[in-house]
């Protein structure tokens, strides 16, 4: 399928990283909160201003995360990740390769170089959900 023929579930812009954010994302894990979140949330999250989406349709196994220019595959989708992105702009997707969520806002996605998607995370750059 063309680049162009995909459907995008979410395209939303970095617009700060919280002074602890990067740590995370280094042990695998991406905290996504729109601006405006709490101070103490917002330490160890990348906020975000949403672009386009989200869908009311949330993606499925297979999905591409694209985090700037790192690209990962959505593995595992938890009950609730989707809703919570949609209601108020946050999810935690773990870059573990697994297929069952730890907790029911996560998202899984498949591994990827750590050191990469720490350098991917700046304001201005751009996170897209698409299949």
């Amino acid at each position: 399928m063309e680049k162009n023929d995909m459907k995008t579930y979410l395209r939303t812009e970095i617009t700060a990283v919280g002074k602890d954010a990067a740590d995370l994302v280094e042990g695998g894990v991406l905290i996504l909160f729109a601006e405006g979140a709490p101070e103490e949330l917002a330490e160890v999250s990348v906020l975000h201003r949403v672009a386009e989406g989200p869908l009311d349709e949330a993606p499925g196994p297979g999905a591409e995360i694209l985090v700037g220019e790192v690209s990962a595959i959505l593995t595992g989708l938890g009950d609730l990740a989707w809703n919570k992105i949609r209601d108020i702009g946050h999810v935690v997707i773990n870059f573990n390769d697994s297929d069952t969520p730890d907790r029911p806002g996560e998202i899984c996605a498949s591994t990827v170089n750590s050191e990469a998607l720490v350098q991917a995370i700046h304001s201005g750059k751009e996170i897209v959900i698409r299949a």
